[in-house]
């Protein structure tokens, strides 16, 4: 229709907020990069860790990030959070960054990882793991969670196939 807006693709990454794993730091740097030479809008959680580097990454590309803090005031962003949504949720807010992603990638992870991973699942978002940084992604990637869908969590080992999966989900 004539003058209709196209939707960006919204990817969600998620991963631990305080890991110090040089490499898969690098990975989410490198990951926001291709993501945003796509042009996909990336959205976190907002925080440091993977969520600060893949934002990182995406500022590097000239891309734009989304957070969606679980504080209340914006300054609980990291500093390359382009637009800031205070939920003053808590943890509660994991389900708005899996509900707004178009896709959801995995890195690493501990259990607000997992409860974003279990969110994506029952909505039925696909879900992309990423193996080799250990943490819930790595015990996920490949398997499926429960019954409730016919799919399976996609696994991946480097960027370039997150990348391809990414455009192959968004094919069909």
């Amino acid at each position: 229709m004539e003058g209709e807006a196209t939707r960006r693709v919204i990817v969600t990454v998620i991963g631990d907020s305080d890991t110090q794993n040089k490499e898969e730091l690098e990975f989410a740097e490198t990951l926001g990069i291709k993501l945003a030479q796509k042009g996909f809008l990336v959205l976190t959680g907002g925080r440091g860790g993977v969520m600060e580097a893949v934002c990182h990454g995406v500022k590097k590309a000239g891309g734009i990030t989304i957070g969606i803090i679980p504080d209340e005031k914006a300054s609980g962003a990291n500093p390359y959070v382009d637009i800031v949504i205070p939920t003053g949720l808590g943890w509660l807010r994991n389900v708005i960054n899996v509900l707004a992603a178009s896709i959801v990638i995995a890195i690493g992870g501990k259990s607000g990882t997992l409860s974003e991973i279990a969110f994506a699942w029952m909505y039925g978002k696909p879900i992309i793991a990423v193996s080799g940084f250990s943490g819930w992604s790595e015990k996920l990637a490949g398997k499926r969670l429960d019954d409730r869908r016919e799919d399976i969590i996609y696994s991946a080992k480097s960027v370039d196939e997150v990348i391809r999966k990414i455009e192959e989900i968004l094919q069909e």
